[in-house]
């Protein structure tokens, strides 16, 4: 790895990525960095001018060569050029930062078992239990997720669902150093489109579905579904693709790989196929390929996720029996569908979910397992996000609830009450009537527990395992899972 990295030469950056013109200087010494943000060059980087969605890299060439850059990667020359410096140009600049990333820090997914994971709701779910397998297995393995990083049992805060290409080769060179042998990975659909995935050397990728998420980022479901293909598409012929056939877009994903295919379903037949044999608020009995595993995970949603960790699991090398074991020990990740008890027997909730399609998964295992008593549901949503779904999570969210208290979610930028009041108009008079808005999140919790009889089923939606609230620029503590457990406990004492 070492032999790699020191190897920042002129030519090594030439053979790293596919060039349309180069102007050489007489000279340049081998580079001393490499970055995209023009506020770190420093003397002998190399300066990558990538066309972002606010601002333009290129605009900051003229700033990058004042400030020692020897380098300069770009779509566009500048009128005028440098004869001391290095001008590379090439068609996409962001896919060059993705592959120069990975150059730069000696390839280090070439020597891991890198398995990314993309879909709108599931991924983080599914990369951390197969981290979590892999651990099971005796193998050092890494995790990028949206919750947190790992490195081996070290843990990194997660700054992004997926990272940018410089740090999350940074991420995966840290692993090969520490010894991982496998990794697992979220891929976001910003960072298919963006390029941050470039220069990758994927081992496999796993499907899980897709609904409504982001359109305020992709603008329409037909761009937000060709973002997560083009990860498939850009899959190595070794390596596997996995897709759920239960979502209609499953097949879709594998249309242009050249990876080898394979199908997970809880509906029909495909490779790997999971059913609900029985399902509780305290666990659920699951048949995966016919053989029944006891499990500590809740809902179809869930059983779909642990299917797909057994199908990746299996097309990793794992014996079945193995994987099947490894599934019965684990734990649901934070914030995923995670339950609180009050000593008079009220539930609470927290999920993650915040798609419409999330929330509706969760209602509907909720209805099914705890079928008698009432269900009280405290939701909002994001500010500076898609406005298009606010009244369809509150409709959603009415439909299969007894109660619903609106509330803030992150309302960044945006004024929370007309949020909420976007979330109303998907109201029927009747769901109306029995909706509450609440725009203090602490408050909304405190009131549904109030409000709870012993039996009921609160489910407090949008942040899981968040531990944070935006509210103007403000990043300010807020988790729910600490509110609920107060809530819970201030019930009990009364």
């Amino acid at each position: 790895m070492s032999e790699q990295i020191t190897q920042h030469t002129l030519d090594a950056l030439l053979a790293a990525i596919e060039v349309a013109e180069v102007r050489r200087p007489a000279h340049v010494e081998p580079f001393s960095a490499l970055t995209a943000d023009s506020r770190a060059v420093e003397a002998g980087s190399i300066f990558v001018a990538v066309r972002g969605t606010r601002v333009d890299g290129h605009s900051y060439i003229s700033g990058a060569v004042s400030a020692g850059a020897t380098a300069i990667v770009c779509e566009e020359f500048p009128a005028e050029t440098d004869e001391k410096v290095a001008w590379i140009r090439v068609a996409d600049a962001s896919v060059a930062l993705g592959e120069l990333a990975s150059w730069w820090h000696g390839y280090p997914s070439r020597r891991l078992k890198l398995v990314g994971v993309t879909g709108t709701n599931g991924k983080t779910t599914i990369a951390t239990l197969l981290y979590e397998l892999a651990g099971m297995l005796g193998i050092r393995a890494g995790l990028l997720s949206t919750v947190e990083n790992r490195i081996g049992e070290e843990r990194i805060a997660a700054t992004h669902t997926t990272p940018d290409p410089l740090e999350l080769n940074a991420l995966l060179a840290k692993m090969v150093a520490a010894g991982c042998t496998f990794a697992a990975m979220e891929v976001s659909s910003h960072s298919a489109a963006q390029h941050r995935i470039a220069g990758l050397d994927f081992d496999g990728g796993v499907f899980t579905n897709l609904t409504r998420d982001h359109l305020d980022y992709h603008g329409t479901v037909a761009n937000y579904l060709k973002a997560k293909q083009s990860f498939f598409d850009g899959l190595k012929p070794e390596a596997f693709a996995l897709t759920n056939l239960d979502d209609r877009n499953g097949p879709i994903m594998l249309q242009n790989t050249r990876a080898k295919r394979f199908a997970y379903s809880l509906r029909s037949d495909a490779d790997f196929r999971g059913k609900v044999v029985e399902d509780r608020l305290d666990g659920m009995l699951l048949s995966l390929n016919g053989v029944e595993v006891e499990t500590m995970f809740v809902g179809r949603f869930n059983a779909a996720n642990l299917t797909a960790v057994y199908g990746a699991a299996c097309l990793l090398g794992v014996d079945p029996a193995t994987a099947r074991q490894a599934i019965s020990a684990m734990t649901p990740v934070a914030g995923r569908f995670q339950p609180f008890r009050s000593a008079d027997g009220v539930v609470a909730i927290v999920d993650y979910a915040h798609t419409p399609d999330a929330l509706v998964n969760v209602l509907d295992t909720i209805r099914e397992t705890a079928p008698r008593g009432q269900v009280i549901t405290v939701c909002g949503c994001g500010g500076d996000r898609d406005r298009g779904k606010r009244p369809i999570m509150a409709a959603e969210a009415a439909a299969r609830s007894n109660r619903v208290i609106l509330t803030s979610d992150n309302p960044r930028s945006e004024d929370p009450n007309a949020i909420i009041a976007e979330m109303r108009a998907g109201l029927s008079a009747e769901q109306a009537a029995r909706t509450l808005a609440i725009v203090d999140r602490a408050e909304a919790i405190r009131t549904a527990v109030a409000l709870a009889a012993p039996g009921d089923v609160i489910l407090v939606a949008g942040k899981g395992h968040e531990d944070y609230q935006i509210i103007g620029a403000e990043k300010r503590h807020f988790d729910d899972r600490e509110q609920v457990a107060q809530a819970l406990a201030l019930r009990t004492t009364k």
